[in-house]
């Protein structure tokens, strides 16, 4: 589904001095993407940059058996693609909407454009890229050694940090592939954090419940990898 233009909640874009929004403005298109939309496979040229407003983006690395884990998530704080801005790359990872998804999407060829004229924005598109790098590097020691119900914690305040809700709509299987376990384990899980009314499961959702509770059985990686993009990619106007 294609808008006009709505109202900026993306942080990148919000940071941005008017004279670098002026740039970008005219190119941006409002896009709502499903659940499940596949917007990059590994080797895919990435032609657009996706700015999320609400919902979630993942970065899923896959196996040559077909297996995949979570590797990184993009929301309102990011942007999917942002470094084809400075040449153009190959995605390295499948990126797939997590959560229904409302974005400002613009071609990488005007992304460059803009980037070239922008020393703001080459600022935004190599912190980005740090905090990003950061981020999966976070996962890879989280995915190692961390329990199964920490990195589920972790995992649902990282997807409630970047929507406008306290439901999110998931699958088993989708939750099975983003920690990388059996469909089996996500339920068993899950039923143990509603029975300690932090959330409330059903079929294909989750409550957020207990927000502060959530907080208390994470892993110490969901608390790293928000003071890592606080440190790099501020709030400013």
């Amino acid at each position: 589904m294609q808008r006009p233009l709505i109202a900026l909640q993306n942080r990148l874009l919000v940071s941005l001095p008017a004279d670098d929004t002026a740039l970008l403005a005219p190119h941006l298109t409002a896009v709502e993407l499903e659940r499940g939309r596949l917007l990059y496979d590994p080797g895919d040229r990435i032609d657009t940059v996706y700015f999320p407003h609400d919902g979630v983006i993942s970065l899923m690395t896959l196996m040559e058996n077909g297996a995949a884990i979570e590797s990184a998530t993009i929301g309102r704080e990011g942007a999917l693609g942002l470094h084809a801005a400075v040449t153009p790359r190959q995605s390295m990872s499948r990126a797939i909407v997590q959560t229904p998804l409302r974005a400002s999407r613009i071609s990488a060829a005007q992304l460059h454009d803009a980037w070239a004229r922008s020393a703001r924005l080459r600022e935004l598109v190599e912190r980005h890229s740090e905090a990003l790098f950061g981020h999966a590097m976070q996962s890879v020691g989280c995915n190692a050694l961390h329990s199964v119900e920490a990195r589920f914690c972790r995992w649902l305040l990282t997807c409630h940090d970047r929507i406008s809700s306290d439901t999110i709509a998931l699958t088993q299987e989708f939750l099975a592939d983003m920690l990388g376990v059996q469909r089996t384990t996500v339920t068993a899980v899950a039923r143990s954090l509603q029975g300690k009314n932090v959330i409330r499961y059903r079929r294909g959702v989750v409550d957020i419940i207990d927000r502060s509770a959530l907080e208390t059985l994470a892993c110490e990686c969901y608390g790293v990898i928000h003071r890592n993009y606080e440190r790099l990619l501020p709030a400013r106007g």
